[in-house]
């Protein structure tokens, strides 16, 4: 069963290695990955330190901002609306 799993793995690499390099997508999408990563954080920030909401804390952790990543500003609402219908 490994050894099953493990060539799809193999497999599965290979495979996304040639979509990404016969695309000529190169590591470009390692940076846009990274800058919404960052917008993502900064908008957790921005949502904890501005003061609106005094009695909402999001933490910032691999969850939340994957959320974000995700859903974009309106994951930043919805993790807010979650925070306050919890407490």
């Amino acid at each position: 069963m490994k050894l099953i799993l493990s060539l799809v793995l193999i497999g599965s690499l290979l495979l996304l290695g040639y979509v990404i390099f016969s695309r000529r997508m190169g590591f470009a999408w390692l940076t846009r990955l990274g800058l919404h990563m960052v917008l993502a954080a900064l908008g957790i920030y921005v949502v904890n330190f501005s003061g609106l909401l005094t009695e909402a804390y999001i933490p910032m952790n691999p969850v939340t901002i994957s959320t974000v990543l995700i859903l974009g500003l309106p994951g930043v609402g919805l993790l807010l609306g979650i925070k306050l219908a919890i407490l």
